[in-house]
């Protein structure tokens, strides 16, 4: 098998998991762990994971049987990325919680990858050239080039009837562009109840506390019906609380402009800095877009930035209980050193 880049890199390398060819957009991941959580976040949606971590598999999968109730490690029912670039596979996988390997798990799914790729080499190709589009290729079995930044990615991972969780007092409106499982445990777990409503579901005619707006994949501009929701809520005084997408769909809505990453932020260690202060939170993060804080309204002002490449992490507006990050503080997997802006949110209900 070959991975093969769009300007025309090959890099060669034994198949393992689902035997097809299949192409999508070429993106790295610098974690050391979680690779079933990362693996069933909707966010990846369209893009082929290159893990530059050598070794992926030891602690196998666990068991996904409870599946429908959020009580277990994966972030959605099924595996979303297109296809996994690694280094070394392990298939002699040792942990308690195990059922098992990871290659067992992406032939169920039917996803393909393929071992012993110098996955270092393809992260500097990525970091000096951008991103690309790429695809890995059975011998005789070619695939054209796939652009997954050209579709509405979201409506293929949004729900598509609202679903609830929980009976407490106070209720949040969970907007799914993609949503992480995580997210509603953490509602659930400080006692709130959570709708969680389609990409394009019309919520002003429910009755909540807060609006949340999730996590999810591709280019936020192709959610314009999600985007108009919004601006109409943000006319109102209720909290609104936006995480990685949604922070992007919230800026947009308040008049923003997005942009292209070069080769985006996906990993469990970017340091994200909160302005005015000297702070800095460790996070986790997969994004390959971000906001333009230069073109925010005066009313809105930047929250967080990354002290990587400077790029806005956060917004907040100036006197309304209305604010979003980019990174994930929901973490699986990753930190959890800004949970406690969920508390916060709570708080504002």
């Amino acid at each position: 098998m070959e991975l093969v880049l769009e300007d025309g890199t090959v890099y060669s390398g034994k198949h393992f998991g689902y035997e097809t060819s299949i192409s999508g957009e070429v993106v790295f991941n610098t974690g050391m762990v979680g690779y079933p959580e990362t693996l069933t976040d909707p966010s990846y949606k369209g893009q082929i994971l290159v893990f530059t971590y050598p070794l992926i598999g030891n602690y196998g999968v666990p068991d996904d049987s409870r599946i429908d109730n959020l009580l277990n490690h994966f972030e959605s029912e099924k595996i979303h990325v297109q296809g996994v670039v690694i280094t070394s596979l392990t298939r002699d996988y040792s942990h308690w919680n195990a059922i098992r390997s990871l290659e067992k798990w992406m032939i169920e799914h039917k996803i393909p990858g393929i071992e012993g790729v110098d996955t270092r080499a393809v992260t500097k190709k990525l970091r000096s050239t951008g991103t690309q589009l790429g695809k890995l290729v059975i011998k005789g079995r070619d695939v054209p080039f796939y652009d997954p930044d050209k579709e509405n990615l979201v409506a293929q991972v949004s729900i598509t009837e609202p679903e609830e969780y929980g009976n407490f007092n106070k209720r949040v409106v969970l907007v799914d562009t993609g949503c992480k499982k995580n997210i509603i445990r953490s509602f659930l777990s400080r006692k709130v109840s959570v709708l969680r409503v389609p990409w394009d579901y019309d919520f002003s005619r429910e009755e909540f506390d807060g609006l949340m707006l999730s996590n999810g994949p591709g280019d936020p501009t192709m959610v314009p019906e999600t985007i108009e929701n919004v601006r109409a809520q943000l006319s109102k005084d209720k909290p609104v609380f936006g995480i990685c997408l949604g922070h992007q769909i919230l800026s947009l809505a308040a008049g923003a402009q997005s942009y292209k990453l070069k080769f985006g932020h996906r990993s469990q260690n970017q340091p994200c800095v909160q302005v005015g202060t000297k702070r800095c939170y460790i996070t986790s993060q997969n994004h390959g877009y971000a906001i333009d804080d230069q073109t925010l309204p005066d009313d809105w002002k930047p929250w967080f930035f990354n002290a990587n490449d400077g790029s806005n992490e956060g917004i907040r507006h100036s006197s309304k209980p209305i604010r979003s990050v980019q990174f994930h503080p929901e973490a699986m997997p990753g930190p959890v050193d800004t949970s406690f802006l969920f508390d916060e949110f709570v708080n504002m209900l």
